[in-house]
This record gives C-alpha cells, sequence and structure tokens, in this order.
C-alpha cells in the first residue's frame, strides 16, 4: 500500500466527472487499498479518487467510531438509486478543504449500489453519517464539492483563500 498526495481546491481535477471502471481487477484493488491507507493517514473518513487525482468512479470510507474497530467500505461504481424526502444537517469536512466546515443539508437516507472491493453487485440503505458520506464523496465522483450547497458569498470566499494559499505556495 502507498499513501498518496490529497489535490487541494482550486486543482480544476476536484471538478471532473469520474469514469465508470470496466473491470475489478487487482490493480483496482491496489487502488483501493492506497486510498485507504491514505484517508487513515490524513485522518479522514471518505475519501474519492478524483481526490488524488485519478478519475475513476471508486470511492473509500470507514465511518467506524474512533474507538471502535475500523469498517472500511470500498465503493465502485456506485450510484443512487432512492434518497428519502426527509432531510438532515451534517456539518461537513473535506480533505480536498483542508480546515473548513460547514452544515449542509442533504437526504436523511439513501439507497445506493456499487461494487465491492471483489467485484460483486452491492446495495445498502443508509442513514446518518454513512448516507451524508456516501452522499459526500459520489459528489466528488461527478465534480462536484461540499461548499457547491453553500451561498455563493460563503464558496467564492473560500474558494479564493485556498487560491491565494496555493498561489502562495508556487502551486499556481
Amino acid at each position: 500500500m502507498t499513501k498518496r498526495s490529497i489535490i487541494t481546491i482550486p486543482d480544476p481535477v476536484l471538478r471532473e466527472v469520474c469514469a465508470p471502471i470496466a473491470t475489478v481487477d487487482d490493480d483496482i484493488r491496489a487502488l483501493a487499498d492506497d486510498m485507504l491507507e491514505t484517508m487513515y493517514d490524513a485522518p479522514g473518513i471518505g475519501l474519492a479518487a478524483s481526490q488524488i487525482g485519478i478519475l475513476k468512479r471508486i470511492f473509500v470510507l470507514d465511518v467506524a467510531k474512533e474507538d471502535a474497530p475500523k469498517e472500511p467500505m470500498v465503493f465502485i461504481n456506485p450510484e443512487i438509486v432512492w434518497s428519502s424526502e426527509d432531510l438532515s444537517v451534517y456539518q461537513e469536512g473535506c480533505l480536498s478543504i483542508p480546515d473548513y466546515f460547514e452544515d449542509v443539508e442533504r437526504p436523511a437516507e439513501v439507497a445506493v449500489k456499487f461494487l465491492n472491493r471483489e467485484g460483486n453487485a452491492q446495495e445498502i440503505r443508509a442513514d446518518g453519517l454513512l448516507a451524508t458520506c456516501v452522499q459526500h464523496e459520489l459528489d466528488h465522483l461527478n465534480g462536484k464539492l461540499f461548499i457547491d450547497y453553500l451561498s455563493k458569498l460563503k464558496r467564492d470566499r473560500v474558494v479564493k483563500k485556498f487560491t491565494k494559499q496555493a498561489k502562495l505556495a508556487g502551486k499556481l
């Protein structure tokens, strides 16, 4: 397993739509393992492939409590097939927007179908933090960030701050 570098805004790769994965093979499983290692090291509870510069439809997450055993999950070609009309608000953050958190409203429950690490079709119904994370990471695969749910003023302020930091660091 290899820890990868996490891309931060304003990198345009974060706005790209990821391509479906045709075959779940050893390379995809190795990518999933690298993503889990990167996520745990960050530390975070979710990571999409686009956040490490790979435009493939895969994300990983682990919403287990800090003092509980790890429960890593791999979602390949995920698709939300149902979402509740009830909404919930969670304070979200993102490894690609470090140290920035805001309340985001999303459907309280979702059903998602996907392929697991072995390439087997799965469908789960998620609520609470798991539902929020699935939606957040799936947004990444579609080139969307959690700040897109905020007012234009808040979003512009965050992007401006990170653009300035990237210029100062010589990344732009």
